[in-house]
């Protein structure tokens, strides 16, 4: 393993990719950070409850349809890295496709995907009635963020971070200004911060289609668009997209019955809950920067049939997620308590926040190992095993472990989050040490 971290032209590689990532990824949490702490000095605590729900909906379709970015990265990784032209090209326009058809097939059920979302969540009548609110303006910025996850992917297999980075920065800044535009200054409530998202969404839309254009024409092509589409790279897409959109269906289940069953427990832990899962958030966002690293050029190296390489970007990519991860844990533990005084002025909500925050000083020490891991799965194309590890988490660990919500409340729901997070991590490192005994991965 040490000789595979002396590979000083894959670290330079992997921070050239991984640091544009990171600002990139911070800057979803730190928009998170900012929305609740516009709507958490609103005068209720349903009024931060009702934002929570709601993006949390949006978010979880959103998350549905990762595969687009997931499937896309690991494709045009391994044509990046085999010099195919074709395949570049051809991973792009199936994913565009694919974004475009399921952006109006959502569009078409909004209201039957609202209905069943909203039914098991027990929220109160005042929390739901500003969450449809939020609902049924946020959900039109579909088609510009499925459009970015597959130009996002398509960069970032094309091994350009720099392009997703000013995607984000722009959509999120631009949702940053106008937060504060439409809610603090305009008093337009939740609706407001709806609407901020929806036109900062669109705004970074337009920046990713430059972004793809000027690097296509730097790809020779002698066919046409017609060519492009191919039964077998269309069924292997949807093979791929399949199992992720099935691993992250199980996923989105962990974050739907943890808010579900706070908001059981009451609105102020509701309220609380989701200031504290900007942290989870942010810690999230922050990793995934060498997880999409490692994506990237495992991938490529897959394509070019190097192990050496291959080896060096899983090791490298890994202790740096490990530096980083011990990163979050510390400034989670120095500034806890004045990012959730940041987040709301309603001293409830605070009390009970800090209450559970030692919860979240640690997770990023747990949740490491599977952001990392579900990297190189990415990479190398392997959705089966993400797909059939998540399931056990979910249906074995996770479930059984919320349980103890009716013994010890709230500590029960985040005691059943880390043991989700351990065992999402452990069956995936039991799937590569598995892998590479067969000879397998490269």
């Amino acid at each position: 393993m040490i000789r595979y971290l002396q590979d000083r032209s894959v670290h330079r590689n992997t921070f050239a990719l991984a640091i544009p990532m990171i600002l990139s990824n911070l800057t979803v949490p730190i928009t998170g950070l900012v929305d609740t702490a516009v709507i958490g000095h609103l005068e209720h605590p349903h009024f931060l409850g009702a934002t929570a729900i709601g993006s949390l909906i949006i978010t979880m379709i959103m998350w549905a349809m990762g595969f687009l970015r997931m499937s896309t990265t690991g494709l045009t990784a391994q044509a990046f890295g085999s010099e195919d032209g074709f395949a570049m090209r051809q991973s792009l326009f199936n994913a565009v496709l694919l974004a475009l058809m399921i952006a109006i097939i959502v569009l078409l059920s909004q209201s039957l995907l609202w209905q069943v979302a909203i039914a098991f969540m027990g929220a109160s009548p005042e929390v739901t009635e500003f969450a449809t609110v939020y609902f049924d303006i946020r959900i039109w910025a579909m088609p510009a963020l499925l459009l970015r996850y597959v130009f996002v992917g398509w960069l970032l297999g094309m091994h350009n971070a720099k392009a997703p980075l000013m995607i984000l920065l722009v959509s999120n800044i631009i949702n940053i200004a106008l937060d504060i535009l439409f809610v603090v200054y305009w008093d337009m409530g939740v609706a407001g911060a709806a609407w901020a998202s929806l036109v900062a969404d669109y705004c970074g839309l337009l920046v990713g289609i430059f972004a793809v254009y000027f690097r296509l024409k730097k790809i020779p092509a002698s066919y046409s668009f017609v060519q492009l589409i191919q039964r077998n790279a269309i069924t292997r897409l949807l093979k791929l997209n399949r199992d992720i959109f099935i691993r992250t269906l199980a996923l989105e289940s962990v974050f739907y019955i943890q808010t579900s069953v706070g908001a059981s427990l009451g609105d102020l832990i509701l309220a609380s809950n989701a200031v504290l899962m900007n942290f989870v958030m942010l810690m999230a966002h922050g990793l995934d920067g060498f997880a999409n690293a490692v994506e990237a050029l495992a991938g490529k190296a897959l394509g070019k049939a190097r192990r050496q390489e291959f080896m060096s970007a899983i090791a490298i990519s890994g202790f740096w997620s490990l530096i980083c991860s011990l990163l979050f844990t510390l400034i989670y533990w120095l500034l806890g308590d004045m990012i959730i005084n940041g987040m709301t002025n309603i001293e409830e909500v605070r009390q009970v926040a800090k209450e559970y925050l030692p919860y979240l000083v640690f997770i990023p020490l747990v949740a490491v190992w599977s952001y990392w891991l579900d990297g190189v799965f990415i990479g190398i194309t392997r959705m089966t095993e993400m797909r059939n590890s998540m399931l056990f988490a979910v249906i074995f660990v996770f479930i059984p472990a919320m349980f103890s919500v009716k013994l010890i409340g709230n500590h029960g729901l985040w005691l059943a989050f880390y043991c989700f997070m351990f065992m999402r991590a452990l069956g995936l490192a039991i799937y590569l040490f598995r892998l590479d005994k067969q000879g397998r991965l490269c």
